[in-house]
């Protein structure tokens, strides 16, 4: 969950939301700005969530990706999100080979894309409003950083450490950054839900989590999902390759492993 260090000169306003969507909660701290038009863009940044949900989600019958898998709809004949989010997730497919993909034994199914997809644009909906200098959007543990919350101080995400519950892993800073992401994928939290796309069944991992740091959350939660499948050893080597991605790696043995530019990175 971020939060801000606190110091002795007096914060900004802030305005904060919670939004159940998507099967999880959507968690808003706003700084900077004219109250109402930030609750204004918030609004719409939340009716953006609620869309994604209705348009994306594979749990619903009348969804439009689930008319689409079943051959009802063209992507033509979709929301244009449709063909962006696709567009994007065949990106990641390329750039991770295969360790990312939207079928898994023939279905089309997006959603390990849509989340950080929807909680980014969220994030640079509510930026956009003039005089906002700091976003912190944390969409069910996943997290996009924009701006500052406040002069000279830096958000900061805590890392869950999925073999000790309630304790801390690491701590990220974003100081020195426009613009941070952090997304987790493992096991602590859901269980085994990631999929290998080679087999179509749960991947068989030594990791039981990967946390991924970027920029943007959208290709931050394909990295983080894409390396746990991998597996420790292939995940390092190619989150290495990555550029502007940083990384830490915790195997169910208790070994921690991390990209060699993450070390700064942390508070």
């Amino acid at each position: 969950m971020a939060d801000t260090v606190t110091g002795p000169a007096k914060a900004p306003a802030a305005v904060r939301h919670a939004e159940e969507v998507m099967g999880t909660v959507f968690s808003f701290d706003v700084r900077g700005g004219d109250p109402a038009a930030v609750r204004a863009a918030l609004a719409e940044a939340v009716a953006g969530l609620h869309r994604a949900d209705a348009v994306f989600s594979t749990y619903r019958a009348d969804s439009e990706v689930s008319r689409l898998a079943r051959g009802e709809l063209s992507v033509a004949g979709c929301a244009p999100e449709v063909a962006e989010v696709l567009e994007l997730a065949a990106e990641a497919e390329r750039l991770s080979e295969g360790w990312f993909s939207t079928r898994y034994q023939g279905s089309l199914d997006p959603t390990g894309i849509v989340k950080g997809w929807a909680a980014e644009r969220a994030a640079r909906t509510v930026r956009a409003v003039e005089g906002v200098h700091g976003v912190s959007v944390n969409g069910g543990g996943d997290v996009q950083l924009l701006g500052a919350p406040e002069p000279h101080r830096a958000w900061r995400v805590g890392v869950a450490d999925p073999l000790r519950p309630g304790g801390l892993a690491a701590v990220v800073s974003a100081a020195g950054a426009a613009e941070l992401a952090v997304a987790t994928s493992g096991t602590a939290e859901r269980g085994a839900h990631i999929v290998d796309p080679r087999t179509g069944r749960p991947a068989v991992t030594d990791l039981v989590a990967v946390t991924v740091v970027g920029p943007e959350l959208t290709w931050a939660d394909c990295w983080a999902t894409a390396a746990f499948a991998m597996g420790s050893r292939a995940a390092l080597a190619w989150l290495e390759s990555l550029p502007g991605v940083e990384a830490l790696l915790i195997t169910a043995g208790d070994e921690v492993r991390c990209t060699a530019g993450l070390p700064p990175r942390l508070a």
